[in-house]
């Protein structure tokens, strides 16, 4: 099968999330990545073993990229079309879907091909049910949800190849101009630590320690959905069904009881540490490692020790 993926660009940098659904392609045949409009990064995309199409368009307009990548489809003959999980993938796969006359799978956590057919698991009802997926159209096309593939390692580079659509008048909306807020700095699904916090804390004076221990350990700062709703940090923090997906490398909740909506944003995390005081609490029923005993009390002894090795 040729599969080919959306490679992805925010702040001039390539989104990790692209790059682990090469590793996603590579499974069901041979991967090409294909970015749009940033020649620059065309190179440094290739490093990760995948050949690379180079398509000249404005890679910031999403009528463009979506006309772009109909045209590399078509061009191409693929078999098959990735995107990573990010909010711009899942704007972009289902419009892409809808051009190439297919069906769209989301949340993709792992694929395989049977039979000459690719099968695509999936979770769904907030992460209770896993599910087996088949798209009968003539391509695939999905998005990857993060950390379910691992990011190829860099290599030798790959061949680039320019591509020019000649697109002509598609843009239907254009962006004149984007008001960015502080908190889109939060990055939690590249982030290899997260310290999570959630009602357990008690209160924003508790929540504290959260943001504490993520400052000495480098972490980013995570958050349940009532943490949110009692306005002890912004909802760019959030995790879970409603918030953000989320796969680090350690990932740390403290005072979170563990509700599947919660729970599903951040299953795909390497090592879990779980810290409450119920040990009847069902995020330990996920966690790796975990600890019974009130955060408020634990967490200025992980501070501590945290400062002594440092």
């Amino acid at each position: 099968m040729q599969a080919f993926v959306f490679i992805e660009v925010k702040e001039g940098a390539l989104v990790q999330g692209s790059l682990e659904a090469i590793t996603a392609a590579k499974t069901i045949g041979d991967a090409t990545a294909v970015v749009v409009g940033y020649p620059e990064l065309a190179a440094k995309a290739a490093e990760y073993g995948a050949p690379v199409i180079c398509v000249k368009a404005d890679g910031a307009n999403p009528d463009e990229i979506v006309a772009s990548l109909e045209a590399v489809a078509k061009a191409k003959n693929a078999d098959a079309f990735f995107f990573a999980g990010t909010q711009l993938g899942k704007d972009l796969a289902p419009r892409l879907a809808d051009r190439l006359a297919t069906g769209c799978v989301t949340d993709v956590t792992g694929l395989e091909v049977v039979d000459g057919a690719v099968l695509y698991t999936r979770p769904a009802f907030g992460g209770t049910v896993i599910e087996k997926l088949k798209n009968h159209g003539k391509v695939q096309v999905a998005t990857i949800r993060s950390g379910s593939f691992d990011k190829p390692a860099a290599g030798a580079a790959a061949a680039v190849e320019e591509f020019d659509p000649a697109l002509g008048d598609v843009v239907k909306a254009k962006i004149v101009e984007a008001a960015k807020e502080i908190t889109e700095a939060v990055n939690l699904e590249g982030a290899d630590i997260i310290v999570a916090g959630g009602r357990g804390m008690g209160d924003a004076e508790g929540f504290k320690l959260v943001e504490e221990l993520a400052a000495v350990l480098g972490a980013q700062v995570g958050a349940s959905r009532p943490v949110i709703e009692e306005g002890w940090i912004s909802r760019a923090h959030q995790i879970g069904q409603s918030g953000k997906i989320v796969a680090p490398k350690l990932y740390i909740a403290c005072g979170i009881s563990g509700a599947m909506q919660h729970i599903s944003g951040a299953m795909a995390s390497k090592y879990i540490v779980a810290i409450n005081k119920d040990e009847d609490a069902s995020i330990f029923g996920v966690a790796d490692l975990g600890i019974v005993g009130d955060a408020k009390q634990i967490l200025p002894l992980l501070i501590e020790e945290v400062k002594k090795r440092k």
